[in-house]
């Protein structure tokens, strides 16, 4: 029988990484070995004054005993340590398992899910705050993240929050509750949402200054318990402990009786009285009033927050939209509308049925419009506080006033060119159907006719600058508007395109389909006898031909800007993997369009 991992957590660092290092090294000597180190809570120093040792870690010039994990990325120079190393090569892509920051070091980033030695980790990173500082505080997506990730089978073993969440200490022992700490400001009514959902076994935080392992308590709607822990910080005044030793089974091998096992002292879940004490407050308050307290069960996920005199019995319930069921019943404050939850399952974005807009634009995965029974875009009405349409809220329908027409280099009859936003390169192109669909494997097959006579032109365009094409597509089965990206690559890298997919896939845990084929246009003919619409799917369009396709799983994890993300690997580029870091403005990218379309003009096969 393999043995359980053993895992080392620990509160507030504060920089002191001598003090720490030296307590893990000791502890793992005599009582490991270890397997990993999580830290919860701030990690970075209070004052300038620590840099200098925090700054030799960095440096390798001291190391880590065993592998460290973080969620406390704030306090004196953050910003500058992570920003540097959120640009290594190694750090791009989709890495839920940290962000390496040097050795034996990493950074759990914003908010996810991953395996360590069995365990199911689950975290989320900084703190809440109207700031929208890029490190140290986590945001509305990273929150909707775990929303949904609670939404899927298993069992969570760990979650790691830097905030204790409100109402933690109800239903507990008060002999055994830290003064100070029961009604305490500091804590977090997010947290207490997020942990009430997910379920953890162990739920770990630091930030209060103090340690206090509270009596495990039952889940809604589970079987198992829940042990919270929260941890005081490294080298405190009052010798509070800082570290703590769990080795627990994963869930994924225990048995249903192991896993149903309650100790003689376990409580009532503490967040059924939250709940009640948030309603009582929320009543009270005057309609100009807000407060972090009062978002408790709100599954409103929009980025800018209504009052309270708005009502929250118009705003739609995120729980029962998006499962079909609510866990507060007839108590919910949020409206439980089953014409919303079936535009849900047909995948309209939960912001649009919300607020009638979405604020997230192209990153959004989902559909901008009401679906009819079909999948068809439909006319009915919005569920949300204003009206809305396909072409309002589509950022690639040309009737759209949020289409980057300036972009826009070219127009055919059945699709349009336009420079992408935010480009990898230059000359960083969109093929975009005129037609609101999905993707371009849904287009009538006639249409591939000019697709392919506008591939054609780009390869010949790109060929006379001594660079190859590789078109890639995301084929998201609850997409709006499809767009098939075009990325030139100089042709002395071009060799290395293919390999460089596979590894990446490999890294990823899957493995590409290959459809060999001697021109794009034979080849996007077996993709699409291939194409499964009830599936997502991700390819590729090698120079040569061949095409690289895989079928993502409903279940499965994929990153939606994998294609830029691996061809910025290729390009050494790693900092412009994330179209968000190279934004231009306004004037520049149409200086930048402009450019293209002279240059493009002799083989623009619209002329």
């Amino acid at each position: 029988m393999t043995p359980s991992p053993r895992i080392l957590l620990c509160g507030d660092v504060l920089g002191r990484l001598n003090q720490l290092c030296k307590r893990v090294s000791s502890v793992n000597k005599s009582a490991g070995p270890f397997d990993a180190l999580l830290c919860v809570g701030q990690f970075f120093p209070d004052s300038p004054d620590g840099l200098e040792e925090f700054n030799d870690y960095i440096a390798g010039r001291s190391n880590f005993p065993i592998p460290t994990y973080f969620i406390g990325d704030y306090g004196v120079g953050a910003p500058k340590i992570l920003s540097a190393a959120s640009k290594e090569a190694g750090n791009q892509g989709f890495k839920m398992d940290g962000l390496k920051v040097c050795g034996n070091l990493y950074w759990l980033k914003g908010s996810g899910k991953f395996t360590l030695h069995g365990l199911s980790v689950v975290y989320l990173s900084g703190r809440k705050s109207a700031s929208g500082m890029q490190f140290g505080t986590y945001s509305e997506d990273d929150v909707d993240a775990l929303r949904a990730l609670a939404e899927e089978p298993g069992i969570v073993d760990i979650f790691l929050t830097n905030e204790w969440p409100s109402g933690v200490t109800n239903e507990a022992a008060t002999s055994d509750v830290p003064s100070g700490v029961s009604d305490s400001a500091d804590a977090d009514s997010t947290i207490s949402e997020l942990v009430a959902d997910i379920k953890p076994r162990y739920h770990v935080a630091g930030t209060m200054g103090v340690f206090y392992a509270r009596e495990p308590y039952t889940n809604v709607d589970a079987v198992h318990v829940t042990r919270f822990m929260g941890l005081a910080p490294v080298g405190n005044k009052n010798k509070q402990k800082f570290i703590h030793a769990i080795s627990p089974t994963p869930a994924s091998t225990m048995s249903s009786v192991e896993i149903c096992a309650k100790p003689p002292n376990t409580t009532l879940s503490p967040y059924t009285m939250v709940e009640k004490a948030t309603h009582t407050e929320a009543i009270a308050k005057r309609p100009g009033e807000s407060g972090s307290d009062s978002q408790y069960w709100r599954y409103d996920v929009s980025q800018k927050r209504h009052k309270h005199g708005d009502g929250d019995s118009e705003r739609l319930c995120f729980k029962f939209t998006s499962s079909g069921c609510c866990p507060r019943g007839e108590k919910c404050h949020f409206r439980h509308d089953e014409d919303a939850r079936q535009q849900s399952i047909r995948g309209v974005c939960f912001d649009l049925l919300n607020k009638g807009k979405c604020e997230r634009g192209p990153d959004c995965n989902f559909k901008h419009s009401l679906q009819d029974e079909n999948g068809s875009a439909s006319s009915r009405r919005s569920f949300g506080t204003t009206s809305s349409n396909r072409s309002k809220e589509c950022w690639f329908c040309l009737s759209s006033p949020s289409v980057e027409s300036h972009l826009i280099t070219g127009i055919g009859e059945h699709y349009y060119s336009a420079l992408a936003k935010g480009p990898l390169v230059d000359d960083h192109v969109l093929i975009v159907p005129v037609e609101h669909l999905p993707n371009t494997l849904s287009m009538p097959e006639d249409c591939e006719i000019e697709l392919n006579r506008v591939q054609n032109s780009l390869k010949a365009y790109f060929e006379n600058q001594g660079k190859q094409v590789v078109f890639f597509e995301w084929v998201f089965k609850r997409a709006t508007h499809a767009n098939l990206q075009v990325v030139p690559v100089p042709s002395s890298r071009a060799s290395g395109i293919k390999d460089i997919f596979n590894l990446a896939a490999k890294k990823l845990g899957f493995k590409f389909k290959t459809i060999e084929s001697t021109n794009n246009s034979e080849g996007r003919r077996l993709l699409r006898t291939q194409y499964d619409r009830s599936c997502s799917l991700f390819y590729v369009e090698l120079p040569g031909g061949t095409i690289l396709t895989h079928v993502v799983e409903e279940n499965e994890r994929f990153p939606s800007q994998f294609g830029r993300e691996v061809l910025a690997g290729l390009l050494n580029t790693a900092d412009r993997a994330d179209w968000k870091n190279c934004k231009l403005s306004k004037e520049e990218e149409t200086k930048m369009a402009e450019r293209f379309k002279k240059q493009f003009e002799a083989y623009d096969p619209n002329r």
